[in-house]
């Protein structure tokens, strides 16, 4: 059971949860939360489609929801979510990455469209050396 936990699981969380489900390819059961919601950003969404990942059925899910799974893996993707974070209880191993949030870029749509385009290419490669190493 792997856990990727940001601040408000629109984006960063968003893309993560379709690349290690993609990349585990059912070897993992993958759960995404924010530590508030703010809902799944329609740019994270058009970004995966263009990779091939459909993330459009998607929720924005809070932590509290599931603090009775037994989780082997907390991915924290901000540095908000891993102050945040509440303890689960059991030996699950924390992992922590501080990715910028594109949900904050600036200027054109092609410019936003960049920003998105660089996250989602980072969490991509973090997602697929976790998906290497641990499961």
């Amino acid at each position: 059971n792997i856990l990727v936990l940001c601040t408000g699981n629109s984006c960063r969380s968003q893309i993560a949860d379709g690349y290690l489900k993609h990349f585990a390819k059912g070897k993992a059961n993958v759960y995404s939360a924010g530590v508030e919601t703010h809902g799944v950003n329609p740019n994270a969404i058009a970004i995966m489609k263009e990779d091939g990942i459909d993330i459009t059925h998607h929720t924005s899910n809070l932590i509290t929801e599931y603090l009775e799974i037994d989780f082997d893996f907390i991915l924290t993707v901000c540095d908000n979510a891993n102050e945040n974070c509440p303890v689960f209880p059991g030996n699950s191993k924390r992992l922590h990455f501080n990715f910028p949030d594109p949900a904050k870029a600036k200027g054109s749509d092609e410019e936003i469209k960049k920003e998105f385009e660089r996250v989602r290419e980072m969490i991509k490669k973090y997602c697929m050396d976790f998906v290497q190493n641990y499961v």
